[in-house]
């Protein structure tokens, strides 16, 4: 068994997974995954620029994750970072920060590398010749990835939940135009993403990250959060639509009382929704296999 590390840099969460890797199956054998939201894409999409304390908030969950680490043992560490330290001009103060805490340096990977690297993660656990699309809801960016057990064709495009409630939303709950707009702009992804990735023609959609698992334990009706119930549930379209219309209706208070919204998705859910629902309105999907598998998985597969 080799003991990994994975951290996977968003620009809504930053999470950490520590596993043993068996050498000759590729089992994954969780031993710690957490999740914290540092919002490192704040601002990004305006201003160019990860703000300062953005960069901090990031920072002090890597503090914490390397005493993880440290403990546990893991021989190797793959920290990597996706949309916002793309996008930012100063991402090398993002890099220096991270060399110095953890002693690594981060992968910028591209989003094409994201969506190889969700893909991996997601489908690992699934069986079957069916072909898939895969979606990685972020929150500056969206992966799509066909394929079945390798990849096909992949696709990242520029929509997620704080990427759209920054540009669009004003008002609580956001007003009809407002709404609109962040359609119109989903609508336009995937106009993107159909170019070179074949979304229309996958007979399973797959489902990742925290937009999708959050809607899934809205649609089961989970008293608290929980991930075992989470992880490859299946959601169908008309329960997908009905969250999303609960949610554009409902005020920053009345999403902070619905118990799985974790604290810092409540103002950012609405957008994550409606690209739930745009996507899986577009393939005409009848429903959503919903992974807690995903992209941290992956990169702790690529380190052993």
């Amino acid at each position: 068994m080799t003991r990994v590390a994975g951290i996977d840099c968003g620009t809504n969460s930053i999470r950490l997974l520590v596993a043993d890797v068996h050498p000759d199956t590729g089992e994954l054998i969780e031993l710690d995954r957490r999740m914290t939201i540092v919002r490192l894409g704040q601002g990004v999409d305006k201003t160019g620029r990860l703000a300062p304390e953005a960069l901090e908030r990031t920072f002090a969950a890597c503090r914490a994750y390397a005493e993880v680490i440290k403990e546990l043992g893991a021989e190797r560490l793959r920290f990597v970072a996706t949309s916002a330290s793309r996008d930012a001009e100063n991402r090398q103060d993002f890099v220096n920060g991270v060399v110095e805490i953890l002693g690594v340096e981060p992968e910028v990977i591209t989003g094409d590398q994201e969506a190889e690297f969700s893909f991996t993660g997601a489908t690992g656990e699934l069986h079957g010749d069916d072909r898939r699309l895969v979606v990685d809801i972020g929150g500056g960016s969206t992966e799509f990835v066909v394929g079945n057990k390798h990849v096909e064709a992949a696709r990242s495009v520029d929509i997620g939940c704080v990427r759209l409630t920054e540009r669009h939303v004003r008002h609580d709950p956001p007003t009809a135009e407002e709404v609109a707009a962040i359609r119109a702009d989903i609508r336009t992804a995937l106009d993107l993403a159909a170019e070179t990735v074949p979304i229309d023609s996958a007979e399973t959609l797959v489902g990742l990250a925290g937009s999708v698992t959050t809607v899934a334990a809205i649609a089961l009706g989970l008293p608290e959060y929980d991930s075992e119930k989470v992880h490859h549930s299946r959601i169908s379209a008309a329960q997908v639509a009905e969250v999303t219309d609960r949610l554009l209706a409902s005020t920053h208070d009345e999403r902070a009382a619905i118990p799985v919204i974790h604290p810092g998705r409540v103002d950012v859910i609405i957008a994550g929704a409606l690209v739930v629902r745009e996507i899986v309105e577009r393939v005409g999907a009848r429903e959503v296999v919903v992974s807690e598998h995903d992209i941290l998985d992956g990169i702790a597969l690529s380190v052993a």
